[in-house]
């Protein structure tokens, strides 16, 4: 066995989930020992896909996920995929060719270890046959405990090299728990004791956290409240009022700015899911609860920092109001779902509501659905209109900010939960930028709902620049249902809420591939999120 097999092997043994990627001859043998280990492996048409397939993967199948690259070109058309995956802490190992060292001249040959840590990943290499279990577990370590996403070079020389004889690979527990100090619980305790209008807001560190959490809001009374990226933590709970930020309903945003206690739970507190400050009280006291000493009051001022997981935090913390016999009782708010907003219809003139198209999708769709949405101007509509049954049920690839990564982004999600209907919600720009993708989906036979809130404009800058030159801006419109339809998927187009109906069709069917809406939206002013942000 070559020293390339072997590496994929290990991963393999170690118990990496899928792998994603696009195979060349650097990444060749190494691909294949990981296929020899039982991994599937997704082959995509573009790398910057196969990055987002596996970034996605990780996020809601809770495995360290393969990202298999060839060296120089196939490593930085992931580049921005990677970006996104390392800025998300994404658990994911970028596993890529590299030349060999003697080869100074190869037309492949970059600073693979510099780029790397550029975008925030974690440089690694394979240095030797002999080495190469050992560099491989260290590399798998720190994707897993320490939540990384990890590059890990494979040199073509050392590809090359014999394999060592049986090599024992350890088993690797996952993160450790971080419980908080006594003194730190019994601050927050009497913090909660003494907040009447206490909320939580909890972000990507608290997804596996939603029975603690609800268990003392339960006994202090607090609302619950996510960040985008945890959306659905809370389906169901009568205290639950949505997302936090710039996505809030108007009757989301009221509880929120009426708190006299916030607390954010493996939460940034970020600008996005505070507006910029604004959605807090003046006079509303600020928690922070993370794992990472440094992530405490990085964005905004607080009252306290507690370092600590947060499962064992909201354990130690209700363990401690238990103790002291504190029981708050709150009724539970009115419905604080933008569905339930009333608003004038815009539609009309071949253009449907993208509010109107929002919501008639969300009642036809099954509840058991897994969303991903694209990053641009139309975000807000499926992220505010479209119900997910949990925070496994929506993957928010939005760290870069980047347009363009939701098709790979929904093609991970399906692999990863087979279980669920897979829908994309993305811009006519993101769709024209990551189209190859949809080959891969039909391949597959990924039974994908694909959402195009068509403007045929990039509509962000449209609010940016106001009354400026829009032309480099705006395009012409094109047939994205028939693009759908010559990859192989159904294709309709939407410009009323009748035409909807070919939905309800698709999916009392067999849906053997993926159908494309293009929906010809109508501007409704803009995006009221992004408008915001940029008056700012």
């Amino acid at each position: 066995m070559k020293t390339a097999e072997l590496v994929g092997r290990t991963l393999a043994e170690l118990g990496v989930g899928a792998a994603f990627g696009v195979v060349g001859s650097g990444n060749f043998e190494a691909t294949n020992g990981l296929r020899a280990g039982g991994v599937r492996f997704v082959a995509a048409r573009h790398e910057g896909g196969a990055a987002s397939m596996a970034d996605a993967y990780a996020r809601m199948s809770g495995r360290v996920s393969v990202l298999s690259l060839h060296q120089g070109g196939g490593l930085t058309n992931a580049i921005t995929g990677i970006t996104e995956a390392a800025k998300s802490r994404t658990p994911m190992i970028v596993l890529t060719g590299d030349t060999a060292a003697s080869a100074v001249l190869s037309n492949f040959r970059i600073d693979q270890d510099a780029l790397g840590a550029a975008v925030g990943a974690v440089p690694e290499r394979v240095h030797s046959g002999p080495t190469a279990v050992a560099d491989t577990v260290r590399a798998f370590r720190t994707a897993l405990q320490q939540r990384r996403t990890v590059l890990l070079n494979l040199p073509l020389d050392v590809q090359a090299q014999e394999a060592p004889e049986a090599v024992s690979v350890p088993e690797i527990p996952g993160p450790a728990r971080i419980r908080p100090t006594a003194g730190a619980v019994a601050k927050l305790a009497d913090l909660l004791a003494g907040a009447r209008r206490p909320v939580f807001v909890a972000g990507r560190g608290a997804r596996a956290s939603a029975a603690p959490l609800r268990e003392l809001a339960e006994t202090s009374g607090a609302l619950l409240a996510t960040s985008a990226v945890a959306h659905g933590l809370f389906h169901g709970d009568p205290r639950s009022i949505g997302i936090s930020g710039g996505f809030s309903s108007p009757a989301a945003a009221d509880l929120i700015g009426a708190a006299d206690l916030v607390i954010g739970w493996g939460c940034a507190l970020n600008m996005w899911t505070t507006r910029h400050g604004r959605l807090l009280g003046p006079d509303a006291r600020l928690v922070q609860v993370d794992v990472e000493q440094s992530a405490l009051g990085a964005h905004r001022l607080i009252d306290l920092g507690v370092v600590g997981d947060v499962t064992s935090t909201a354990e130690d913390v209700h363990a401690e109001l238990r103790r002291r016999g504190h029981r708050m009782s709150r009724e539970a708010p009115a419905s604080t779902r933008w569905n339930d907003v009333p608003y004038n219809d815009l539609s009309g003139d071949g253009r449907i509501d993208p509010r109107t198209l929002s919501r008639r999708l969300d009642e036809i769709l099954p509840a058991e659905r897994v969303v991903s949405v694209d990053s641009g101007n139309f975000m807000g509509y499926p992220s505010a209109y479209l119900s997910v049954p949990d925070e496994n049920g929506f993957c928010f690839t939005q760290a870069f900010q980047c347009v363009g990564l939701g098709l790979g982004t929904a093609i991970g999600t399906a692999v990863a939960r087979p279980d669920r209907l897979p829908v994309l919600a993305v811009g006519d720009g993101g769709f024209h930028m990551s189209l190859s993708e949809l080959e891969t989906a039909v391949r597959l036979r990924i039974p994908l709902l694909v959402i195009v809130y068509n403007d045929a404009a990039y509509g962000a800058e449209i609010h940016h620049f106001g009354d400026a030159d829009m032309t480099t801006v705006r395009f012409p419109d094109t047939d994205i249902a028939a693009i759908g339809r010559g990859f192989g998927c159904g294709g309709v187009t939407v410009r009323s809420a009748e035409d909807l109906s070919a939905v309800t069709d698709w999916l009392g069917g067999p849906r053997a591939a993926p159908l494309v809406i293009d929906a010809k939206i109508a501007d409704d002013g803009g995006s009221w999120w992004l408008a915001e942000a940029f008056r700012h």
